[in-house]
């Protein structure tokens, strides 16, 4: 067993089981009570051996169900709004904007956990494992075996979520945490709205 494998899962066996209860909860309430938030968020995408491939940082905003907006400012400027029938997806620098329906490119991702007010037990088993780094976890495993991720880590902080980690296929994390979050803010329409700049390629697919 490789060092990162038993690191791995050394902390997971040291999570505090005294939290367990309050961590499912607290993500109940969550879905329960919060219709969208706005955050600053800090992505990063690990491999197997624990080296960080991408660091990412930006904004998020999230409207449910099924409005999102993703800012990214770092390492280079990207854009994806889902707009409740359309993801798009708008390159800065190539100034080209790409639009899919999202029924077609959303089905199953995690995102959609976030933004569609579906009960968590219908798409996932779920188990809480406990406290550690002032957080409080749940664990979720996809039903759909075909999901493009075998497992989905989410870190709650009080009402808020403040870190989800998604594993995928392949060994790969992604890690994202989120900071300054401000719950059901009034977001303005034009918030989840796409309105291509002068000069800008549409691609619709």
């Amino acid at each position: 067993m490789s060092r990162y494998l038993m690191t791995s899962l050394l902390a997971l066996i040291l999570f505090t089981p005294a939290m367990a209860d309050d961590a499912r909860q607290q993500l109940d309430r969550f879905f329960h009570d919060v219709t969208g938030f706005e955050a600053r968020f800090e992505q990063l995408v690990i491999n197997e051996e624990d080296e960080v491939l991408q660091k990412s940082e930006g904004t998020v905003q999230l409207q449910r169900p099924g409005r999102f907006r993703w800012d990214y400012e770092t390492p280079y400027r990207q854009l994806i709004i889902a707009d409740g029938q359309f993801l798009w997806t708008y390159d800065e620098d190539l100034a080209q904007a790409t639009a899919r329906p999202m029924e077609h490119v959303l089905a199953g991702a995690p995102i959609m956990l976030l933004s569609e007010p579906r009960p968590l037990d219908e798409d996932f088993e779920v188990e809480v494992v406990g406290e550690r780094g002032g957080l409080n976890w749940v664990e979720l495993y996809p039903r759909d075996l075909d999901a493009d991720f075998t497992r989905i880590l989410i870190g709650m902080d009080d009402r808020q979520i403040g870190m989800m980690v998604l594993y995928d296929q392949f060994g790969q994390q992604t890690r994202i945490r989120f900071t300054d979050m401000s719950l059901n803010p009034d977001f303005p329409a034009r918030t989840f709205r796409f309105e291509a700049p002068e000069g800008v390629d549409i691609i619709r697919n």
